[in-house]
């Protein structure tokens, strides 16, 4: 029996993991309290080993894997430093209605969870992620929460169509990506994950506009994004795009093509950049 067949409330955590978790998530953002928090975050995590813990972050229920996934651990430990900025910039819009969002790269689900529990029932989600196993937690996090309004993707997005080769990074399942010397020790085969393009998963999602647009993709941001820019119609283009800051790995001009397009850099964080449209 794996752990996402046992349902949510099986893995509770002890009274002494729950008050390192409590202690942790009360850190404020100084140097002091981020210290303070890292140190609490690295004793969590020793007395939890490879456990996984049920619990709310976020505003939702989740079931957390701190041990293989950075992500998770910052959830789990930390959500008060989980993309601040980001967050506040997106509430608002999250708020309207019938908002659509499009989470490439979702991972275990948090982001487009939280996304979920602060819009409507309206809205549409869009959560799409590769990786099996983080796939598999994905869904059991959707079906531990009441909201409607998201659905799961198993696939990758490029620039082309058909099967993407990925690497799956065991500490980190979110570092999963095609750089086997990178992602991999060498010993990992690698895994066929279905490839869709942007365009063709929002012609088959029947959508009509984006609101937002997150993007993190493993250094591949440049070529999911810039064919989508230039092939789908201006009613396409997504009012806000958070955008996974891993430049160094791209061989296309991204910010030129957002500046064409007319959008603009409304915030910048050691992670993302957000570009909004005009």
């Amino acid at each position: 029996m794996t752990s996402d067949s046992m349902g949510y409330g099986q893995f509770s955590p002890s009274a002494l993991i729950s008050g390192v978790i409590a202690a942790t998530r009360r850190c404020d953002a100084s140097w002091a309290g981020k210290r303070k928090a890292f140190f609490l975050r690295g004793l969590g995590l020793r007395l939890l080993g490879a456990k996984p813990v049920d619990t709310e972050s976020l505003g939702v229920k989740l079931r957390l894997h701190p041990s293989d996934n950075t992500c998770e651990k910052r959830i789990l430990f930390t959500p008060q430093y989980f993309d601040p900025m980001e967050r506040e910039i997106l509430a608002p819009v999250l708020r309207e209605e019938g908002v659509v969002m499009l989470d490439i790269g979702a991972s275990m689900g948090g982001y487009a969870l939280w996304a979920a529990g602060l819009a409507g029932s309206g809205a549409r989600i869009i959560a799409v992620e590769p990786e099996p196993q983080s796939f598999a937690r994905l869904c059991f996090n959707i079906a531990a929460n009441s909201y409607g309004s998201i659905k799961a993707v198993n696939a990758a997005v490029a620039d082309v169509a058909g099967a993407m080769r990925l690497f799956t990074d065991r500490r980190n399942l979110g570092g999963t990506g095609v750089r086997i010397g990178f992602h991999s020790d060498g010993t990992d085969p690698g895994f066929d994950a279905p490839a869709v393009t942007l365009l063709q998963l929002v012609t088959n999602e029947g959508l009509q506009n984006i609101d937002i647009l997150k993007l993190d993709v493993e250094g591949l941001e440049d070529i999911v994004l810039l064919p989508f820019l230039q092939e789908a119609d201006a009613k396409l283009l997504p009012r806000f795009i958070v955008l996974n800051c891993l430049s160094h790995r791209w061989s296309g001009d991204v910010a030129g093509a957002l500046l064409e397009m007319g959008y603009s850099v409304a915030a910048s964080t050691a992670s993302n950049e957000i570009w909004r449209r005009r």
